[in-house]
């Protein structure tokens, strides 16, 4: 579960994504609203905590910016303003809640859980597409009742495939999500390509219905169904 929290006070930001870290979810921090911002176009994440007053782009901009997106998360939106048309506008701009400083960190997150809930974002331990199941505490999976044998690298990657499922991954995607190299000096292309059809060739075999499917000069999709992207 991936988190942003774009929050300008340094401290305040390390106190919530070290709280957050501490209950298993994967924390990170912008500390400018145009960072935020940037990081929002570029990456996908599970829900953000966002400051409303924030040195360049500030939180409501942001909001607004926002709004048209299809893959939006929930937001939380933090501010000192109590004023109930504050509390209005936010949440007029594209908010899913609103939560006034100083707050404990118990309320945040509780918040924060009940927004995953009403998004359907809570983390689950188990994914399924079609007859392909895996367990993500265990890290093994399935097809067709018969378990595959993956490599870590393997996994991670199916994971990433099949919580976007349906949705076409890039490979710039996998190199920061997965290989956690957003910054190489060569691309992984090749790497990734490799893994690819080491896991298709796993999870595809023989008589089973293809589901990892190549969209050509984009990236990679893992669906149930077969729209001749392949």
């Amino acid at each position: 579960m991936k988190i942003l929290i774009v929050e300008d006070d340094a401290k305040t930001a390390q106190a919530i994504r070290s709280g957050l870290k501490a209950e298993g979810y994967e924390a990170f921090v912008a500390l400018t609203g145009n960072d935020g911002f940037e990081r929002l176009s570029s990456e996908i994440f599970d829900l953000v905590v966002l400051d409303w007053m924030l040195p360049g782009k500030d939180g409501i901009s942001i909001l607004q910016s926002l709004q048209d997106q299809a893959t939006k998360p929930p937001i939380l939106l933090l501010t000192a303003r109590d004023h109930i048309d504050d509390r209005v506008l936010g949440l007029d701009n594209g908010a899913d809640d609103y939560l006034v400083k100083p707050f404990a960190f118990a309320e945040l997150l509780a918040r924060l859980r009940a927004l995953l809930r009403r998004s359907g974002r809570e983390e689950v331990l188990q994914r399924n597409v079609a007859d392909l199941a895996i367990d993500l505490q265990g890290r093994r999976a399935w097809r067709a009742n018969d378990e595959v044998i993956l490599t870590p690298k393997e996994f991670d990657l199916l994971a990433y495939l099949m919580r976007f499922s349906g949705q076409i991954v890039t490979r710039e995607m996998l190199a920061r999500e997965v290989w956690r190299e957003p910054n190489r000096s060569t691309p992984l292309d090749n790497v990734i390509d490799v893994h690819l059809a080491r896991l298709r060739k796993k999870i595809d075999s023989e008589g089973h219905t293809p589901l990892v499917q190549t969209v050509r000069g984009v990236g990679f999709v893992l669906r149930s169904t077969n729209d001749n992207a392949r």
